[in-house]
């Protein structure tokens, strides 16, 4: 689903280009202009990171390093904080194990658990990512007025609860 909202971002922001180059209007759909600003929130975090000697950076990375800069989680709370399945979760964790960011460890009061935790490198990478998180934050506030600020965050978080999965 996630690389299906990758290929509808480059396909709205193409179509973007097209019509503002023609008509000089932008779609006005809220939908299309999120996705639009998600998309280049994106990608400009992986040219960035890309500068920072991370080449790869994945969409998923900010928020699970985020959570994981505070110590090993089980692999069920993450995904259930993800708010995807415990599949999407472990494609997630994959990606960071793959790129030795994160280790999967058997929890060792329970065999049954396993917990994710940062590597050396993987608490290097969250420390990059969050600088480069709170520069395109304070960029972003420094381009914007507080009270429109407030106002987007605002309908952000009521997107995001309306139409939340459960």
């Amino acid at each position: 689903m996630l690389h299906d909202l990758t290929n509808y971002a480059t396909l709205l922001h193409n179509c973007y280009d097209y019509l503002v180059t023609e008509s000089q209007n932008p779609p006005k759909l809220f939908g299309d202009l999120l996705a639009l600003a998600r998309r280049s929130w994106v990608l400009e975090m992986s040219r960035r990171l890309g500068e920072l000697g991370y080449p790869d950076y994945r969409r998923s990375d900010a928020i699970l390093l985020r959570w994981l800069r505070h110590g090993p989680l089980p692999f069920s709370e993450l995904a259930a904080t993800l708010g995807v399945s415990r599949q999407a979760a472990r494609k997630f964790i994959e990606g960071l194990t793959m790129r030795h960011f994160v280790v999967v460890e058997r929890d060792q009061d329970d065999a049954r658990r396993l917990n994710v935790a940062l590597t050396e490198e993987g608490e290097d990478y969250a420390r990059h990512v969050l600088d480069v998180v709170t520069a395109l934050n304070a960029q972003l506030d420094e381009h914007v007025d507080p009270y429109d600020l407030a106002v987007v965050k605002s309908v952000l978080r009521t997107v995001s609860t309306l139409y939340a999965s459960e």
